[in-house]
């Protein structure tokens, strides 16, 4: 699957330190090792609603860790993929009356727009689940295989019998071991995320769904071994990843509504094939809301970054209100934000336009700490509003080459292009 065109990065003098990381796991920041390429996944979007900010704020806070890990002179692989066939994505195309193929496809175009002009450096692997039906289809037989999974017979609705093959939670030692969760919790978890615990016949309740087998009216694909259906949701990823940067990488990352059971079951999925750890940190942003409400899909109050540009607000600005926020946290976007960011823009476009200007060295080094102690975009831009304060205030320019230097590391390191 195409991404979108790689933004150009300016040079910076010096590099970057070592990046460290809020590891979910851990429950504090720590020390992310980089052996060889920096391996990088970070769950995509089930394309029906697809570019709303709370997917923009995720993608924009793992770019900035791509561009810490380049500036820290790291190779990187960054692999995300894209769920385009799954549940939601259906019923959405049958309540539009829309093919789901165009459907999936209008919305991921949507999508590669935004990232582009949100200047995000797009991953080297793109991958759409319908790209990979038979390489989840060998995972799942593997598991199965491995006394990991089991079928259950289902009705087709056309009068026929076909099987789903789930996921054995019992076949790991370690479940919670991302989360933390309780049981409890987990059931909760499970019923509200797009797992079905009262499903009768499931050995256990919290087995989450590999593989669905055929059903009147929906896709499915032929794989030797399996019945024919598609993908469950988290294997999906797992046979990306394990195809794309092989188990131990460096950075699993996404949304914080993903923990659990999402993350959670794809490490597990890992494990019970021996493959241990799925990955070595987890990363997870927080959520946005839009006007003190949680911005969700099933509430249908989205703001989409398509439709701030298409009113006239620059993807500069946009980056600059989602990078006034710590990806860890939870927050709500209102259009006092846009005002903010605005102001923030014209305020540095003011500062770096000048011939000259004060020492900008320091200011590069503050970005630079500032990202590498777990991407504190906030404390990068107060670096950036110091150095305009001190500009402001110089009655004379004293070095030529400083406005260049700041406006270089808005972009290369904030991905802010003035």
């Amino acid at each position: 699957m195409k991404s979108w065109p790689e933004p150009s990065l300016p040079s910076l003098p010096g590099r970057g330190g070592p990046v460290r990381l809020h590891d979910t796991v851990a429950g504090e920041v720590v020390d992310v090792p980089v052996d060889g390429p920096a391996g990088l996944y970070v769950c995509g979007i089930t394309p029906y609603d697809a570019a709303h900010l709370g997917h923009a704020s995720t993608y924009v806070a793992f770019d900035l860790l791509h561009r810490a890990w380049l500036d820290a002179g790291h190779e990187v692989r960054y692999v995300q993929n894209v769920t385009d066939v799954d549940d939601p994505l259906l019923e959405r195309a049958t309540a539009t009356g829309v093919r789901w193929q165009d459907l999936a496809e209008q919305q991921t175009d949507v999508f590669r727009d935004d990232m582009g002009a949100l200047a995000v450096i797009p991953p080297h692997a793109f991958v759409g689940v319908t790209e990979v039906v038979p390489q989840v289809g060998e995972l799942v037989l593997r598991l199965e295989a491995a006394g990991a999974a089991y079928r259950l017979d289902a009705d087709s609705g056309d009068g026929a019998t076909t099987s789903d093959v789930y996921f054995d939670v019992a076949s790991v030692d370690d479940l919670g071991g991302v989360s933390g969760l309780d049981r409890a919790t987990m059931l909760h978890l499970a019923a509200e995320r797009g797992g079905d615990p009262d499903r009768p016949g499931k050995r256990d309740a919290l087995d989450p769904l590999l593989w669905r087998g055929r059903r009147a009216g929906e896709p499915s694909w032929p794989v030797d071994g399996l019945p024919d259906g598609r993908p469950g949701w988290h294997v999906e990823c797992v046979a990306i990843a394990l195809e794309e940067l092989g188990h131990g990488f460096a950075v699993q990352g996404g949304g914080s509504d993903l923990v659990f059971p999402h993350h959670e079951m794809g490490a597990a999925h890992s494990h019970a094939l021996g493959l241990r750890p799925y990955a070595r940190t987890y990363v997870h942003t927080g959520m946005v809301a839009l006007d003190g409400v949680k911005m969700s899909k099933s509430l249908g109050n989205l703001e989409f970054v398509h439709r701030l540009v298409a009113r006239g607000v620059p993807a500069s600005v946009v980056r600059l209100a989602l990078l006034s926020h710590h990806y860890r946290s939870d927050w709500s976007w209102s259009e006092d934000e846009v005002a903010a960011a605005a102001a923030r823009a014209e305020r540095y476009r003011s500062a770096v336009s000048r011939e000259g200007g004060v020492e900008a060295g320091s200011t590069l080094d503050a970005v630079r700490a500032a990202l590498a102690e777990d991407l504190d975009a906030p404390a990068a831009l107060a670096a950036i509003d110091a150095w305009c304060a001190r500009q402001e205030a110089a009655e004379e320019p004293l070095e030529a080459g400083a406005p260049g230097l700041v406006s270089r590391t808005l972009d290369a390191l904030l991905g802010v292009r003035l």
